[in-house]
């Protein structure tokens, strides 16, 4: 088997066996027609056991109203149409009885949402489009005569899933998020803290934070609503679209961090329901324990009945939403109500005066005590916005997620920003900011004044955290709204931290965590996740301390408010064609300052938390990036890669090339990569992370009979998998050197192609067809036309590892070895190489259903190898198993001790020294020295060497040893003339037998052997100077000599290169394109 040759054919042709296997498989597919025969189209017309049903959709008795996008269905005269009753269908997914009215018999079909869902989508029905192929292959005769439309196939199934799927309780946009974010954006802050920030920012001030926050919130929203509507919404929330937009590694980061976030804000708000139930009990009295223990006690009882709402289902939950959303409403209206009550005088002398224009005037501007200023009052208020994201978290349970998360939110946002306004400027208006409480202070009417003459004061907007009690109408009310707003945020959290964990858990993006995607009932609860939530919120309400990370769970929110933000400025930047929002009222340039703001408040609100905040979503982004989990959601940073790429590779085309910048740029006829690893690796070391390297194939025949290898990606998996930087090109060619030149031509894109060409030597030159060996060297001298840098390397052992895939009982060896539990799983099998110590097999030979006698490597030992690769297990026909090895294991790991032995015999640029010095830079050859051999006179040995020796000084190449060889031109020895005589003495032309030149033009000729007798010789000699001084060198690069058109023949040319190469350590021949690629300038 040649080394160049691809897998069978030649260097760089691929007839894989399991290439033909596949093509074989394809073929054999049922064409999509058959499939269809088997179906009765008009049993599509069929519901519930009744026919077809007549009646134009014009006749409906009930008009609908229609969405932005309305197809009409026009049926053709004399058909029948489709019934009132399934109008309201059509509009979303158009029946595929349309496709037969519409088109008549065929397989071509309307299009339909059910194709463009993801196959392994809950919502899937099963109906896909005709392929290309069933649509361009010719049809065979069973599929003439069951033109149907892919469509029909599995209808009742898919009607069935369909309905299945509406089982499920879905929310409207008021219900699922306008009353969930009125909940969580109200919460305690609307009676306990409200009061406060008005006394110490004042009214103005006061505004100004809420409308701060607004901003914040309103920015964060649009850009939410960009991405919602860029497609369909599934569960997960916040989670679901910055994965789906920045990829996985933030999805995956913020994604944990959002869950755990959330189930502790459950902890919080139940921990603040249960102060205000013991603070009741301590005024009544009683207590249970003690007062620490007393909440404890209260929150983990209050945290079980949350459960069980939870657990009952959604719908309860909704219903609890709503009532104590109407609690929290008729708190607030009692608040209002109070205002205008007239105040007794013991309410008056705690600072509340009913409507007074100069307490407004008072109260207009800010007065901070102690540290506080306007940044510490505004991180105060600021988590109060944090619940925008409370209807976003159960997008999977919304009906019209598009729709709904944009409207609910920003109603919202409305609504609580006018409130917290509203109650900003009433507060401000009745309340004093101090107050000493005492009446003899009001009679005197220094009952505000004595504050700031030294009194102490508990009561006022500063200092009385209970003024929402203190100016309603009926005090127990506003208990109940502080009991409503801290049940409604704790329910609100134990919903949406299990949904976004196990949206989270589905995508598998953590490893040990599927268990908790598991949904139960129509609904897909995630009843695992509500208990795991529950024992989180519980360990927290246990330990008590949570004022402390009260700021950390902040900016848990705040980040993910900020990568909402980054990912509609990220995938707006990016251009992407799949970026159509259906909401425009967005800016990818305020997003972005959006996502400055919200890092920025992160840093007020608590510095070191941002920090801890910030290092936890680095640690988990290096994770995921790190594990690469294989998953492919589109996101902009694909888009930002293509982009770049693109705008650098039209830069980079503009720039005039110089010799400082030149790379080896290589295109390496290598045939399937996987059967010549070595070839592979070995080039990978002249360009890794550096330069272009492309793997070329040529499959021979035309592009119909090589579509399935064509199309085929397990290449660039198995380069990938390897850590090979390179990009494999494949053409469908009649002759290899048709492919050559068609990859040499039209290879890379702009100054990114290749300029330098490496084939494997072609070992087997001598049995080839006299053809296929002028194909070979023809492509030489095709790299020469275009200017190209040539490589021709070769080592003992072949390249070529294929042959094994041919052998009798490989395949069920392999399937055997793959059911072994210790084995690695079968998708990573065929791109993995481990490495292998050397063993011994035995081989036994198997006669193949041809005939042939080939290898069996069903031996005992390399069952025992437990050597599950198909790689390393293949054999070279007539070869034991570790010679293989040898082979796929070359230039892969840390080469031993030794010399890069460079004969830098002619002057071509340099592509000969440049080549050695960049491998002997990489880390597998850094045990290996370079020397350098030249050519020069004997009497002016020293002056050469001296010569040679400062001449690559100023290029920079670091050799360890220089020799300057003087006897080039003595004569070979008499016995290695003959045995070149003997070497070519099959391919000389005979013309006693009527051999003619131009019947065989690849034979060589007496006027041949003649004229290139001097060059002959210098061959031969410099093949007893290579064993002389070379033969123990770990790798030897030495120049190739040029093949003369019309002068040399292939089979003179390949016996230059047998008489270099044989025997001999691995031997690079390299001749660049005479343009020099080194330089001293700087």
């Amino acid at each position: 088997m040649s080394d160049s040759e691809s897998c069978d054919d030649g260097a760089g042709v691929v007839s894989s066996p399991l290439m033909s296997q596949e093509r074989e498989a394809v073929s054999a597919l049922p064409n999509a027609a058959e499939v269809n025969n088997s179906k009765n189209m008009d049993k599509s017309l069929v519901e519930d056991g009744r026919g077809p049903r007549k009646g134009s959709m014009r006749q409906s008795p009930t008009k609908k109203k229609h969405g932005r996008f309305h197809v009409n269905l026009i049926n053709e005269k004399g058909r029948e149409s489709l019934s009132p009753g399934r109008q309201d269908s059509t509009d979303e997914t158009l029946d595929h009885v349309t496709a037969a009215n519409s088109f008549g018999h065929t397989i071509e079909a309307v299009p339909q949402l059910d194709h463009y869902r993801n196959r392994f989508s809950l919502m899937a029905t099963g109906k896909t489009r005709p392929t290309l192929y069933e649509l361009h292959e010719p049809k065979t005769k069973a599929a003439q005569s069951a033109d149907t439309p892919m469509d029909s196939i599995n209808m009742d199934e898919g009607e069935m899933a369909a309905t299945g799927a509406s089982d499920a309780l879905k929310f409207g946009w008021i219900k699922g998020v306008l009353v969930r974010c009125l909940l969580n954006i109200w919460g305690v802050m609307l009676f306990l803290r409200m009061s406060w920030i008005v006394g110490q920012a004042g009214i103005g001030f006061s505004i100004l934070i809420v409308l701060m926050a607004t901003v914040v919130t309103v920015l964060t929203t649009l850009s939410m609503s960009a991405i919602c509507t860029n497609g369909e919404v599934k569960g997960g929330g916040a989670y679901y679209m910055i994965s789906r937009s920045l990829g996985p590694e933030f999805g995956g980061s913020i994604g944990l961090i959002f869950s755990v976030a959330n189930a502790v804000a459950v902890a919080m708000y139940v921990v603040g329901f249960a102060e205000v139930v013991r603070d009741l009990l301590v005024e009544a009295g009683l207590s249970i324990m003690d007062p620490a223990n007393d909440v404890r006690i209260i929150g983990e009882v209050t945290l079980l009945l949350l459960l069980g709402i939870t657990m009952i289902g959604m719908a309860w939950e909704a219903r609890a939403q709503i009532f104590l959303l109407l609690l929290l409403l008729i708190a607030m209206v009692n608040m209002v109500v109070g205002t205008f009550i007239p105040a007794p005088d013991d309410e008056r002398a705690r600072g509340f005066q009913n409507y007074k224009g100069e307490l407004f005037f008072e109260n207009i501007g800010p007065h901070f005590h102690g540290t506080e200023s306007f940044f510490s009052v505004f991180s105060i208020f600021f988590p109060a916005a944090t619940g925008i994201l409370a209807g976003a978290n159960i997008s999977g349970d919304l009906k019209d997620a598009q729709m709904a998360i944009p409207k609910g939110t920003l109603i919202a946002i409305a609504m609580t920003s006018v409130s917290y306004a509203g109650l900003a400027i009433l507060l401000g208006t009745v309340m004093s900011r101090e107050a000493t409480g005492s009446i003899g202070d009001l009679v005197a009417g220094n009952f505000t004044s004595a504050c700031r003459e030294g009194v102490e004061c508990k009561y006022g907007l500063v200092n009385d955290f209970s003024v929402a009690s203190l100016i309603s109408g009926w005090a127990p009310l506003v208990l109940a709204g502080v009991f409503a707003a801290t049940l409604s945020s704790a329910l609100a959290s134990l919903v949406s931290a299990p949904k976004v964990f196990q949206a989270l858990c589905k995508d598998r993006i953590f490893p040990k965590i599927e268990v908790f995607a598991v949904g139960s009932g129509p609904g897909d609860e995630p009843r695992r996740a509500y208990i795991l939530a529950f024992f989180i919120a519980a360990a927290f309400i246990a330990i008590g301390e949570l004022n402390a990370i009260a700021p950390i769970i902040s900016n848990f929110f705040l980040m993910s408010y900020a990568l909402i933000n980054f990912s509609c400025f990220s995938a707006s930047l990016a251009k992407s064609p799949g970026w159509r929002p259906a909401f425009r009222y967005y800016n990818m340039w305020v997003a972005l300052v959006a996502a400055a703001i919200c890092m920025a408040v992160m840093f007020l609100i608590n510095w070191y938390a941002a920090l801890i905040t910030i290092a936890l979503v680095a640690a988990l982004y290096m994770y995921v990036h790190y594990t690469k989990p294989e998953i492919n959601w589109g996101s902009s940073n694909q888009a930002f890669i293509y982009t770049q790429a693109l705008t650098n590779t039209l830069k980079l085309n503009n720039i005039p090339a110089h010799v400082k910048t030149f790379r080896p740029q290589v295109l390496v006829l290598t045939g399937v990569p996987e059967c010549r690893p070595a070839l592979v690796h070995f080039v990978s070391h002249i360009t890794k992370s550096n330069s272009l390297m492309v793997c070329g194939t040529v499959l021979p025949g035309d592009q119909s009979n090589n579509l399935v290898e064509l199309l085929t990606e397990s290449h660039e998996k198995w380069l990938e998998y390897h850590k090979i930087k390179a990009f494999p090109a494949i053409v469908a060619s009649p002759t290899l050197r048709q492919g050559a030149q068609s990859l040499m031509q039209i290879g890379g894109l702009g100054k990114i192609k290749p300029n330098t060409l490496i084939m494997g030597f072609l070992g087997k030159w001598k049995t080839e067809k006299p053809q296929n060996v002028m194909d070979y060297v023809g492509i030489i001298h095709d790299a020469f036309d275009l200017a190209l840098g040539v490589g021709l390397l070769r080592i003992k052992e072949s390249f070529d590892v294929s042959s094994a895939l041919n052998t009798p009982g490989f395949t069920e060896y392999v399937e055997e070895v793959l059911h072994q539990p210790s084995c690695p799983t079968q998708e990573h099998v065929r791109f993995k190489i481990e490495k292998v110590p050397e063993i011994r097999v035995e081989t036994t030979s198997v006669k193949s259903e041809e005939g042939a006698l080939a290898p069996s490597i069903m031996s005992d030992t390399a069952r025992e190898s437990k050597v599950a690769m198909i790689d390393s297990t293949a054999l070279i026909k007539g070869k034991p198993i570790d010679d293989v090895i040898k082979s796929m294991q070359k230039f892969q790991g840390k080469m031993p001790k030794g010399n890069i032995d460079v004969w830098w015999l002619v002057d071509d640029g340099g592509l000969t020294l440049l080549i050695p010095h960049l491998i002997s830079m990489k880390s597998n050859w850094d045990k290996c020295r370079l020397r350098v051999f030249a050519k020069g006179k004997k009497e002016e040995i020293n002056r050469e060497k001296m010569g040679m020796a400062n001449m690559l000084s100023k290029f920079r190449i670091d050799f360890s040893d220089l020799e300057i060889i003087p006897d080039f031109d003595q004569k070979p020895k008499k016995e290695n003339l003959q045995r070149f005589e003997d070497l070519i003495k099959p391919w000389k032309l005979n013309k006693e037998a009527g051999e003619t030149a131009e019947k065989f033009p690849w034979k060589i000729t007496p006027d041949e052997i003649e004229t290139l007798w001097e060059k002959t010789n210098r061959q031969i000699r410099i093949r007893e100077l290579l064993r002389e001084h070379s033969s123990d060198a770990q790798l030897i690069v030495m120049s190739l000599p040029i093949p003369r058109k019309k002068t040399c023949s292939a089979y003179m040319y390949m016996s230059w290169l047998e008489t270099l190469s044989k025997d001999m350590p691995p031997i690079l021949l390299l001749r660049g394109n005479q343009t020099s690629v080194l330089t001293h300038y700087s």
